[in-house]
């Protein structure tokens, strides 16, 4: 059998390839998006106390650190009762807001732009983030800029510009100043305007979509507050392929709606629904579940993206215009925010000093998807079981059947061309996924060990 290895992938985080076997015509017999990292935190989690898995979890992942900081600690606050001010509720959706705008202005402009505004047939040494900047150098400097403005937030907020540390059982462990607020609300104000005058790129980029690019049909989950978009908390929904409503569930009831299960090539785990349906999360499935955006311009440009795409949408790059909609509420949500005098009080933090419950479940939509926590702990708070289940995984199938999709499209009597192996790539990319934080291994783990007999000579004496 003859193999086509497209490694690495570019432009994601974490590493992982594409295997493409071809059969005896030289057309496409399978191909499957592989990922061979493992990283442990679900193990060496055990044994640990409780409170410390916000400090820990952040670590999974440098580039949505934020999103696990915030999961750990609302199931922190189930385990020991707590009922969390209303500030530091505000400052936890804020810090979140900091992870979106930070997280999808790097996908949008860094990662996916490339391929639209410079072209996927163009050479890689070109189709990148530097080709970016000789190119349309405005756009470059736009991005550093909402960048900024992502990481300044979460550090003024989350104590760090990466694995912050400041949401903890009971609430957040600072409050922020009026010098702070002043900052982050002018910083704030320009990123919403950086956000609307470039939503006529991600229009492009709508207009330029291949409807049929990676072509997959799947059921979508994704988290509302009665029916807005929200990044923490409410309640998360199940709908079908065709947008008709399944479920809806919170907390610890996600185990009669999911299941986890693993396939031979990854070590990415995969998730489905309990009845064997596949679903996916992310930007794409939050835009098809929600009525509203709940901010102006975003809302104006949902509706641009409605009249394109249709109210429930399959189409795989169109996670590209989704999650720019998705970066440019979240600014104005931050504009809001930050306008209100109130999130400089200083009731921040309700006291805990004992376990209530053993067992908490955090949920929230993290900018890739649906991010779970669940944690059960002894009496004395103590972590005994622990599991993750991270957007990734639940897009991991998806992933893998749109990677298939377009090797059919672009492999041709056994060879494909540095486009086509671009084109592969722009799929995964879509989904924007993050390996460092989905590589958690279930079952056995396929395991192959080469033993090398040492060749003589190979080393002389000195």
């Amino acid at each position: 059998m003859t193999r086509i290895n497209i490694s690495p992938v570019t432009r994601i985080e974490g590493h992982a390839e594409v295997r493409i076997d071809l059969d005896e015509t030289g057309g496409v017999e399978s191909a499957h998006f592989n990922v061979v990292e493992l990283r442990g935190f679900e193990k060496f989690l055990i044994g640990a106390a409780v409170e410390e898995a916000p400090r820990i979890t952040p670590r999974i992942c440098g580039i949505c650190p934020t999103s696990h900081h915030v999961a750990s600690a609302l199931a922190c606050d189930q385990i020991f009762g707590a009922d969390i001010p209303d500030t530091a509720k505000y400052l936890r959706e804020l810090l979140m807001h900091g992870q979106y705008v930070h997280s999808h202005s790097l996908h949008f402009f860094m990662l996916a732009a490339p391929d639209f505004l410079i072209g996927h047939e163009v050479p890689a040494d070109e189709r990148n983030i530097l080709g970016l900047v000789k190119k349309e150098p405005e756009i470059a400097k736009k991005a550093i800029i909402v960048r900024k403005f992502g990481q300044r937030l979460t550090e003024a907020i989350g104590g760090k510009p990466i694995h912050p540390s400041s949401a903890i059982p009971g609430g957040m462990s600072h409050a922020i100043t009026e010098t702070q607020r002043t900052e982050l609300l002018e910083m704030a104000t320009e990123a919403r305007t950086i956000a609307e005058e470039c939503w006529s790129l991600a229009r492009d980029i709508l207009d330029k979509t291949d409807l049929s690019f990676g072509a997959v049909d799947t059921a979508f989950m994704g988290g509302t507050e009665n029916g807005r978009y929200s990044v923490c908390g409410g309640t998360t929904n199940v709908i079908d392929t065709d947008g008709t409503p399944l479920s809806s569930f919170s907390g610890a009831a996600y185990l009669d709606h999911i299941e986890e299960y693993s396939e031979d090539w990854s070590y990415l785990k995969f998730s489905r629904l309990n009845d064997g349906r596949y679903y996916r999360v992310g930007p794409l499935a939050r835009l098809n579940i929600v009525d509203t955006m709940g901010t102006p311009a975003a809302d104006a440009a949902l509706d641009e993206y409605r009249d394109k795409f249709g109210r429930c949408v399959q189409t795989t790059l169109a996670y590209n215009p989704a999650r720019y909609i998705e970066f440019l509420a979240s600014c104005e949500r931050a504009v809001e925010l930050l306008s209100d005098t109130s999130i400089i009080s200083d009731e921040v933090r309700t006291p805990v000093d004992e376990v209530v419950n053993t067992r908490g479940v955090g949920i929230i939509e993290a900018p890739r998807g649906t991010l779970i926590h669940d944690y059960t702990v002894n009496e004395d708070g103590f972590m005994e079981k622990c599991n993750l289940i991270v957007a990734t995984c639940q897009n991991n199938r998806a992933m893998d059947q749109g990677v298939f999709d377009v090797a059919r499209k672009v492999v041709s009597n056994g060879t494909i061309s540095e486009s086509g192996k671009n084109q592969i790539e722009m799929v995964i990319r879509a989904y924007d996924p993050c390996i460092s934080c989905a590589t958690h291994a279930i079952g056995r783990m396929p395991f192959k060990c080469t033993i090398v007999p040492k060749r003589k000579g190979l080393m002389k004496k000195r």
